[in-house]
């Protein structure tokens, strides 16, 4: 295909190429809510490191993964909305990222009621 061509399907289809600038603000503003749920799984380790570090007790293997894997669960996520979502329309990358944040938040909901229900099962 010829340049000339490409530009008329794009033209015909109403989409052409995306400004970088906006993908990478659409993902970096996104983003940030998406490193608070990093964040928040970063501080939770460490409150229940400290607090069952007080009573004597510390963690399994399982909840060294639940956690760690909590503060990693939304950065695969975020790459992984990102790698859908940055050749395509700028609205539809932001309906990609929300969708992704969508499910990161469902998740760590997930995290949490297990970890508050049971958490005699990621002590040693």
């Amino acid at each position: 295909m010829t340049d000339a061509t490409t530009d008329a399907a794009a033209a015909v289809s109403g989409r052409g190429k995306t400004p970088t600038w906006l993908v990478a603000t659409i993902a970096a503003l996104v983003g940030l809510f998406y490193a608070y749920a990093v964040w928040n799984a970063i501080g939770n380790l460490v409150e229940t490191l400290r607090v069952f570090g007080d009573a004597g007790l510390t963690l399994n293997a399982l909840g060294w993964f639940i956690w760690i894997f909590a503060a990693l669960f939304p950065l695969i996520v975020w790459a992984a909305a990102f790698a859908l979502g940055h050749r395509r329309a700028p609205h539809e990358l932001l309906l990609v990222m929300l969708t992704g944040l969508a499910l990161v938040a469902v998740f760590w909901l997930n995290v949490v009621a297990y970890t508050t229900l049971n958490s005699a099962s990621f002590l040693a």
